[in-house]
């Protein structure tokens, strides 16, 4: 590497790190609570979290009918539709969500908890005060409460955070080569030790900085992922009823034969939710049951199967592209959400390790003092590091 090619990456990694480090630290501060949210939901008295018993995504006579646990959610909401049921897969716990229309947006949709196996309808549907803190951290992490605009940005910011980890990757070599590893020199300037904390803290989290960074930006693009979606493979599997108007639900047939005729053309599987006709997973005519793969290494691959609303019978069932098959393997990766309490840990652990990193960055850049000379800037710690170490022209 010449010495232009270090001053480039140099450059790239300070003007990179500094456009995202204030918003990385907070993602990184929401994001720790969030990794425990099952844990904080319990710990806030979510009456859904003392559920236990069969799951709701069986196919199993103890459980109670979908078209009864349907009308006792729309018997506590009336004068609205239902738009998405989901299943629990480790308990009989499931939820309905309604709304005045189809397309109303998420702040107007209402979630009920109930229970399948008893057919009761929880009380506190909103989960607690738990819940509440979780959901406000969710979205304050997902897009600033700004919407689609938010989500794109943070998506940018993470590619952003990528590159400024993939440039400290390629210093990491010149600039240490003349150290062991894991060296810190605590007994010079408090700059130099904290520069040594940082380059130390962030070669040993960087896989997981690339992998969160990664998942991430893909977990931003969540609303044009789905567009496409839409578009394409749902245009071609509703291809035959274009045109049509929408179904009044009024005329929306039932669910258990919908699921029925979805199990057998899916076997081995089981559901994860179903999206009622209009909805943004659905056409106009039919319900979408999505199903999850029985182990944990498919239960994030979805498989989908469109059924005639009114008819009850199979229109179309098909996997997930590719595309967002990526999607759905990037959330439960993005909050260390599939391996239990000790993958949890040592996620939290990782996250507490890039605070260290992008603060420490922040205070070389914010206590590099003033410049006096063309060359100034290179002589301090943590500054144009490159102007003070003797290169040769090209390192290996």
């Amino acid at each position: 590497m010449t010495r232009g090619m270090v001053r480039f990456w140099v450059q790239l990694h300070k003007w990179s790190s500094l456009a995202c480090t204030l918003f990385l630290l907070m993602l990184c501060l929401t994001g720790l609570p969030l990794i425990f949210h099952d844990e904080i939901d319990a710990l806030g008295g979510d009456p859904a979290m003392s559920v236990t018993g069969i799951a709701a995504s069986r196919d199993s006579p103890e459980l109670r009918p979908l078209d009864a646990m349907l009308a006792k959610a729309l018997a506590k909401r009336p004068g609205e539709i239902p738009l998405y049921m989901a299943f629990d897969s480790d308990r009989p716990l499931m939820t309905v969500t309604t709304g005045a229309r189809p397309d109303v947006p998420a702040s107007g949709m209402k979630i009920q908890n109930l229970n399948r196996l008893t057919g009761d309808v929880l009380e506190d549907g909103n989960g607690g005060p738990g819940h509440a803190m979780t959901e406000f951290l969710l979205q304050l992490h997902t897009d600033m409460f700004l919407g689609l605009p938010g989500e794109l940005f943070l998506g940018v910011m993470g590619l952003v955070f990528v590159i400024a980890v993939v440039s400290g990757i390629v210093l990491y070599a010149p600039f240490m080569r003349k150290l062991d590893f894991g060296t810190l020199r605590t007994t010079r300037s408090r700059r130099l030790k904290w520069l040594d904390y940082h380059n130390l803290v962030g070669i040993v989290a960087l896989a997981w900085m690339v992998v969160v960074g990664l998942t991430g930006v893909i977990n931003a693009f969540v609303t044009p992922i789905t567009k496409l979606w839409q578009a394409n493979e749902l245009a071609e599997m509703t291809r035959a009823y274009a045109g049509r108007p929408p179904l009044p639900p009024s005329r929306y047939g039932s669910l258990d034969v919908a699921m029925a005729a979805a199990r057998r053309a899916i076997p081995g599987m089981n559901p994860q939710f179903i999206a009622f006709p209009g909805g943004a997973f659905s056409s106009g005519h039919h319900y979408a049951v999505f199903f999850q793969g029985a182990t944990p290494l498919t239960e994030n691959l979805l498989t989908t199967a469109l059924v005639d609303a009114e008819t009850g019978q199979l229109t179309d069932a098909r996997p997930m592209p590719w595309y967002f098959k990526a999607l759905s393997l990037s959330r439960p990766l993005h909050f260390g959400d599939y391996g239990g309490l000790p993958l949890k840990l040592l996620w939290a652990m990782l996250d507490l390790f890039t605070i260290v990193v992008l603060g420490s960055g922040l205070y070389l850049w914010l206590g590099r003092g003033p410049e006096t000379g063309p060359r100034s800037a290179g002589r301090r710690a943590g500054g144009r590091a490159w102007a003070r170490i003797r290169l040769p022209e090209n390192v290996a």
